[in-house]
């Protein structure tokens, strides 16, 4: 892994659940140790317009902030999954070799637009599952610690 490593986690919609923002700050806290990381929260539009609509809307606050210089890697239901090792090896890969600036998009429930799918570097797949977005976020922020206790070979992935 080359130099410090910059990582913005872009999510539509916020955490409501106390118990869920507490494992937000933990694995925030964790990562910390490895990558600089800031986690920008847009908000979700309302339900009462079309998923179009709503795509639209939320693609244009994500595009306000995302950095046009980094890799830009979504997270998108229909894309290649990676096992937690893949993962780790892929970072690995795109901030030795590519870029050591790296943003990810979760989007809201309707998903991203095809703009910004169209954006992207690298669209992955966690699960052919739907998760709850909150739950999402810190399924997502554990498997990043996980990945960089693997790239420095630390005994929390087993």
């Amino acid at each position: 892994m080359a130099g410090k490593i910059i990582i913005d986690l872009v999510v539509v919609g916020n955490i409501k659940v106390l118990e869920m923002d507490v494992l937000v700050k933990e694995y925030e806290k964790r990562i910390r140790k490895y990558a600089k990381l800031k986690i920008i929260e847009l908000k979700d539009e309302s339900n009462n317009y079309s998923n179009e609509i709503v795509l639209n809307r939320e693609a244009k606050r994500i595009n306000q902030v995302i950095d046009p210089t980094s890799f830009l890697i979504i997270l998108d239901i229909d894309k290649k999954q990676y096992s937690s090792i893949e993962f780790a090896q892929k970072i690995d890969e795109i901030t030795t070799y590519k870029n050591s600036k790296i943003t990810f998009v979760i989007g809201g429930s309707c998903g991203l637009s095809n703009q910004i799918k169209q954006k992207a570097d690298l669209s992955i797949s966690f699960s052919k599952m739907t998760f709850p977005h909150q739950l999402f976020r810190v399924i997502f922020l554990e498997q990043l610690y996980r990945s960089f206790t693997i790239l420095h070979g630390s005994k929390y992935h087993k």
